[in-house]
């Protein structure tokens, strides 16, 4: 008996031994993955509670633990309103990963815990919040025309809804004729975009563009390329993701992509330092790291970093009325084209009609002619589905296989945000949501069943701002 005793004594302190060093290794040399977890965690707290006001627990559990790896439930975050500090921590304890608001533009992930380098970053006054008006949309948030008994229809169908739908838009003739809330969220809630933050990016590069600073052709774009074959990557070539540069985008596992987001302070040294693995233009490879790449060669070409950080504001936002837009940076200040842009259904709305309007806004020509061609013209390293300006043809599956309007371009979230663009309908369709492809959600059964209730197209295409 007493034997037995030694051996579970033994047993024990041995069991013990291992949590102790199990702890200290998880203090000490945590995994990345866990720190990408606690990196996710607090950044997507952080700017829900403040940009969106939402209440973090519901963030954290609706938003990061319902749909994500089953690690991420055992994540805990706190939130120091007055510092607007967010930190998260496996199990409370491990793997610490920050987060910090910086008003205006939002929030941005601090992995290094330098939060003293992150206001530095933006030490410039951020643009005055602009406010909405009573008018009609666009021009305002009142209400115009009758919804369209028809389409609300079609949007109180979960099965062209989709799962975890938050919001949707329908614009017609420069019009909304019917919208839709998923509980909780209404037309006043700011929503992330994810990749379709891409699309916007690329129209604030194409606004200087019509000034003549910037062009589809400029090459020697990085100083970290000056002497390799780096040099020879244009604008177009990262536009239309075919710059040759590696970039792992896979979202389920520590890649380019999530150490990127969350684990440098600096967007931009990861593709910036990226090899070469094809010659620019021979292949496609969707990439967030050419998206950061085109956020800091538009912010240096700008002039000077004051105008840069309010240039979106600027040249943007605030000529189209985006009143709720906030676009985010990192924590060394560029801004996270790829995927940091949270506004309000509407607003993403407007942005749609403008690409619809081909770049044009109260009559004003704001995207160089051609831009938006672009943005519709597919790539021949993609097969036709992406297209030259950060946008897709054909996001899961051809239009032609859906049975949608030939001229049908897309702009899309890896979480179910998407906007269709029809031309020859007059139409836009926003759907933004929590909505993860392993769902298996096609937004191309929404917008099939919202043509299909829509009246058929004919006269001139209505412009928003114009008289009716």
């Amino acid at each position: 008996m007493r034997f037995v005793l030694r051996v579970l004594k033994a047993l024990a302190l041995v069991v013990v031994l291992i949590i102790a060093a199990g702890t200290g290794w998880l203090f000490a040399w945590p995994p990345e993955l866990l720190r990408v977890g606690d990196g996710y965690a607090a950044k997507i707290v952080c700017s829900n509670v403040f940009v969106a006001g939402r209440d973090a627990e519901d963030v954290l559990r609706d938003d990061v633990q319902a749909p994500g790896n089953p690690l991420l439930r055992l994540v805990r975050v706190s939130v120091e309103r007055d510092s607007g500090r967010v930190t998260a921590r496996f199990m409370g304890l491990f793997a610490s990963s920050y987060a910090l608001y910086r008003g205006a533009l939002g929030c941005t992930s601090v992995p290094d815990g330098n939060f003293e380098a992150a206001i530095d970053a933006v030490p410039f006054d951020a643009p005055a919040k602009m406010q909405a008006n009573d008018a009609v949309w666009p021009q305002g948030e009142g209400s115009g025309n009758q919804p369209d008994g028809k389409i609300t229809t079609v949007l109180a169908d979960s099965r062209f809804a989709g799962p975890a739908m938050r919001a949707i838009v329908v614009v017609r003739n420069g019009r909304i004729v019917a919208e839709a809330y998923g509980p909780g969220f209404s037309s006043k809630t700011p929503l992330i975009g994810w990749s379709m933050t891409k699309t916007v990016n690329a129209a604030i590069l194409g606004r200087l563009m019509l000034d003549g600073k910037v062009s589809f052709d400029d090459d020697h774009l990085m100083p970290q390329w000056k002497d390799d074959p780096r040099a020879r990557i244009k604008v177009s070539d990262l536009l239309g993701m075919e710059s040759g540069l590696a970039f792992n985008e896979d979202y389920g596992s520590v890649a380019d992509v999530t150490r990127m987001l969350y684990l440098d302070p600096d967007m931009v040294s990861l593709p910036a330092n990226a090899p070469m693995e094809a010659a620019p233009g021979q292949r496609f490879r969707y990439s967030s790291g050419t998206a950061a790449l085109l956020s800091r060669i538009w912010m240096d070409r700008v002039g000077n970093a004051q105008a840069a950080f309010s240039y979106p504001h600027d040249a943007l936002f605030s000529p189209l009325g985006m009143t709720s837009a906030v676009f985010e940076l990192d924590a060394r200040g560029t801004f996270a084209g790829s995927s940091y842009l949270y506004a309000t259904a509407h607003d993403w709305a407007r942005f749609g009609q403008f690409l619809l309007q081909d770049g044009v806004w109260n009559g004003r020509r704001l995207l160089p002619e051609g831009f938006v061609g672009a943005m519709r013209t597919p790539t021949t390293a993609s097969n036709g589905r992406y297209t030259q300006g950060q946008a897709w043809l054909a996001p899961g599956g051809s239009n032609a296989a859906f049975g949608l309007p030939e001229d049908t371009f897309w702009l899309t979230g890896h979480d179910g945000q998407s906007m269709a663009i029809v031309p020859s309908a007059n139409l836009v369709v926003v759907r933004l949501g929590l909505t993860p492809g392993w769902l298996g959600y096609q937004p191309q059964t929404l917008l099939k069943a919202v043509l299909a209730a829509s009246p058929q197209p004919g006269g001139p295409q209505q412009q928003a701002g114009s008289a009716r």
